[in-house]
This record gives C-alpha cells, structure tokens and sequence, in this order.
C-alpha cells in the first residue's frame, strides 16, 4: 500500500514527529491537486453573521459570496454579486444589481431576496457584523425589488456604508430556514455548517484541527486560472506551535504556513524551493489594558506603564519589519494624523505616573496574555516583563488558545490586565478604526480593552454620520488625540504581513485590507 500525504493529513489529529527522510508534495485529488495552509488559530464559528477573526474569514470567504469585494494594494472595491450600483443624490438609497448567474451550493439561483434576508438576518442576530450597519439601516428598509435587484435605504446618510458591505455574505434562506430550531435563524446550524454560493464547499469541519474545502468546479464566477489548473480544494490545518508549521513547510507536508515569527521567516526565506511573502500592511499591534477592573483602571498606572515600555524592542523582534505606532490609526487611513508626545520609553515620566496611581511602589503582579503559539507576541511579553521591573511591577506571560482568550477578554471580570491584540482595519474609511473604541465594541476582540469615554463615544458617532468630509476627517483628529489621552493601550506597532510557502504555489495576493494570516484562497493555485 503507498502511503499518501492525504492518508497523513487526514488521519492524524494534530502533527506527529516525521521520521527523517518522509518527503510528500502537495497532496493529490486524481489529477487535481490539494493546497495545505496551515495557522495557528481555529475556526469556532463559521456563521458569517455571528463572529470574525482572521482565520474564521478566510474560511467565510471561501465558501460565501458578497454584494462587493476588497482586492488589491492600496485595496478598492470591485463588484461581485452586484454587478453594478447606484446611490440616490441624498445619500440614503442604494440600488445593487446582481449578476443573473450566480448559485448557491445546492442549486438554488442566489437572487435578491437571498440578499435582503442575509442582511435582515446579520442586524436581528446583533453579532459579529452588525455594528457595521446597525445604526442607519433597519431591517425592513432592504428590498428586494425583482430577481435581481435589491435596495438598501438608509436612515440618515452614512459615508461609510460601500466600505462595510463586502463582508457582509450572503446565505441561502432555503437551507437556513430548512436548520432553523427555536427561531434562532440557524444560527446552530451554520456554526459547523454552509449555506454559501462561495468558490469552495465545506467537506469536513473540525473547528480545532482540520476544515476541508471542495472547490466548486461550476462556480458561477468561473476560475482565473482556468479550469484545467485549479486545485480540488484546500485543506486548513490549525497547528498551534511554529515549530511543526516549519517543519512541514521544510518537508512539504504544507504548502503555505502563516503566523511565523520575523526570525522564523528569516531562515525560510534563505531555503531552496521556498517564497517569503513579507508586505507593509495596517494592521496594528497593541497591549490592551483592562480600563474598567484591576489595578489597569486606573489611568496613572496605564500611563506609567506606557512610558515605561520599550518601543525600539518591537522593530527589534521584527528585525526592522515593523513601523511604530504614532495614533491609534494606521498611517494609510484616511484622517489619520501623527499624535503629538505619543508615549515612548521614558523611565523619569513612567515613575512620575507611578507615584500618582493606586499603587505608588509597584509591588503588583500582572497578567499579560497572548495567543498560544504566536512567539513574536511571547518575546514582546518578556519585553514587557523587563520593561516594568524598574517600577517594581511583576508580569505574568500566559499563552491562550484565540477562542479562550476572546472569551476571557469579552467581559470586563473575566478580562486580563493586559492582552495583546492583532487588529487589522476591516474597511478603508476611518470608522472602522474609531469604533473599536466605542462602548458597542465591549465584548469584542478589538474592543477587550472596555474603553469608556461617553464624549469620545458621542465624537464616534457623530462622525458615522457626516456628511461634510472636512469637518469629518477633522473630527477623527480629535479623537485620535482624546484616545491617545486615555491610553486604554499600550499603541504598539505595524508589523510586516509575512506567509511562507513552496514555491509551486501561485496566484498568492496580498491587500493589507484582510486580516493577520488571511489569504483569499480563490485566485491561488499550484504549478507542477
């Protein structure tokens, strides 16, 4: 019997220790091959309403479709389902005119009322998504018009809208509603489950270990790589160390691998039949505080250890990969500005901001999580520790699972002192930065710092809504400069977006718009 690389993925739940010399290429569908990528992060919600991180929506856009979709360097917004579309002149109506081919996986044509229910269902449900749209779009304000077109009419104007409406994918009713139990709109059911029109199909979910992608060969947007080169699907394997991630790339068990560290990247980059994909991205590092409960309410003790940490050991840890933070926005986002006197090591002021606090001496010990398997966010732990030990104050470096970690940081009790966080802006208009620091963020991965300011909140909101983009931008100014005040975080740094993979591998792209490890799975393909 010859033993395969797919006997190997498929019947080992985790990595074993390979024996020296076992070699596979990418695995084999007949004459079609399978692509591994392997991260270190579950997927324990695949609903496209209910949760999103970086892992859970590579997964959602491979199987789901939406209305529009982000591509590109700077990213831009190219039609998908819609074909086309239009804005009224007073900004509260827009018309989507879908393309008249597209299906779901099952069969049944995706149509405007597949559009109108998928966006009724992300605002009733209230999760994941719906921050987004929640405030200027009602449920019964999206219409479908005929088969083919659908309308969108807004509350009050809302400049952002456009930006926000690619991730919001859409479902088939006929499937949510045939797995709807107690009126939860299958929300169970689309947990482990897909309802989706996407270039991929769900074959095997195990949300710890393993999801296996089908590639639709019928898919109504077509391949662009041609039918006679595209893979037969794509299996994501979670793998929570580097370690064995390195390994297999090394020994062609895995064909791309994310979440490597600088040093990691460093030393693939230099072997043979390996590509390093490293890109200036937006997507920020920062320490979050627990602003509502332990020692990390009080502002003094946030500011002290602010001023106490050391900024340069970032770009260090990245061997110069990295950009530091000067606002809590990324330099590529509109209204973006450089904060004056952001907090940079200062052992003088730190101990100035100490003496002020609750705890004048130190003495305390604190809790830093990160997630399990990500060594760079490790070494920036034990910058942390070292940082802190002239003012007296201890830290204790955990390493979590993401899913464990989110949940502990949803609730202000549960939530550690001090977590770090990934966040990469999920739209290219400055909203999308500013409400992570609104109060409806509580509870969600970017918002586990509990940040409370009622006038900064009010700015937010207000800013959603206007209209004059002067005023706006300018206003965006503002609470870069209020959040900044309140150092809900320790505004850390850009890193690189880094991936590592065989150079057989095609089709990869890159738009600092998509998460952390995020790939858009669709246009990639294997060459051999």
């Amino acid at each position: 019997m010859t033993t395969t690389r797919r006997t190997f993925l498929h019947g080992a739940a985790a990595l074993p220790a390979l024996a020296p010399g076992i070699s596979w290429a990418f695995d084999k569908d007949g004459n079609r091959k399978i692509m591994v990528f392997s991260g270190n992060q579950a997927v324990p919600v695949l609903d496209p309403h209910i949760r999103y991180d970086w892992s859970t929506r590579m997964m959602q856009q491979s199987v789901y479709d939406g209305l529009l979709k982000y591509t590109g360097t700077p990213p831009r917004v190219i039609p998908w389902l819609a074909e086309k579309w239009e804005e009224s002149p007073d900004g509260l109506t827009y018309t989507f005119h879908l393309v008249g081919n597209a299906k779901f996986h099952n069969g049944d044509p995706l149509d405007a009322e597949a559009v109108r229910y998928s966006f009724e269902r992300g605002l009733k449900l209230n999760a994941g998504v719906a921050w987004m749209l929640k405030d200027f779009l009602k449920p019964e304000n999206i219409k479908a018009v005929d088969a083919r077109t659908v309308t969108f009419t807004l509350d009050r104007p809302f400049q952002p809208f456009i930006a926000y409406v690619p991730w919001w994918y859409i479902v088939n009713p006929k499937q949510v509603a045939a797995n709807t139990v107690d009126n939860d709109y299958g929300k169970k059911w689309l947990t482990e489950n897909e309802a989706g029109s996407g270039p991929f199909k769900l074959k095997r979910f195990d949300s710890t270990a393993l999801i296996h992608l089908d590639a639709v060969p019928d898919y109504w947007k077509g391949w662009p790589m041609g039918e006679a080169n595209r893979l037969s699907g794509v299996i994501y394997r979670i793998v929570r160390e580097a370690a064995p991630r390195r390994a297999g790339l090394q020994r062609r068990e895995m064909d791309v691998i994310a979440n490597m560290s600088p040093d990691d990247m460093s030393q693939l980059a230099k072997l043979p039949g390996v590509r390093a994909e490293d890109h200036p991205g937006s997507t920020t590092f920062g320490i979050k505080f627990n602003c509502q409960t332990g020692p990390t309410a009080d502002i003094n003790l946030r500011k002290a250890i602010a001023y106490a940490f050391d900024y340069e050991a970032l770009i260090t840890i990245h061997n110069g990969g990295a950009r530091l933070m000067t606002s809590p926005f990324p330099p590529d986002m509109a209204g973006y500005i450089a904060v004056p006197d952001m907090p940079r090591k200062n052992l003088e002021k730190a101990k100035e901001f100490l003496a002020e606090s609750k705890v004048p001496n130190g003495d305390i010990e604190l809790e830093y999580v990160h997630v399990q398997g990500l060594e760079d966010a490790r070494r920036i732990g034990l910058v942390l520790l070292d940082s802190l030990r002239p003012l007296n104050i201890k830290v204790n470096i955990v390493g979590q699972p993401w899913p464990t970690m989110v949940a502990r940081g949803s609730k202000p009790d549960t939530c550690p002192n001090m977590i770090s966080v990934y966040v990469t802006p999920v739209a290219t208009d400055p909203d999308t930065v500013a409400y992570q620091y609104h109060r409806d963020s509580w509870g969600l991965y970017y918002g586990m710092s509990h940040y409370e300011n009622a006038e900064v909140w009010k700015m937010i909101g207000e800013a959603r809504g206007m209209t004059d983009k002067d005023k706006r931008l300018a206003l965006y100014g503002e609470i870069q400069k209020r959040i900044v005040a309140d150092q809900p975080e320790i505004f850390g740094m850009i890193p690189n977006r880094t991936w590592a993979m065989r150079d057989y591998v095609k089709g990869f792209a890159f738009s600092p718009i998509w998460f952390t490890g995020e790939v858009d799975l669709y246009p990639m393909w294997i060459e051999g």
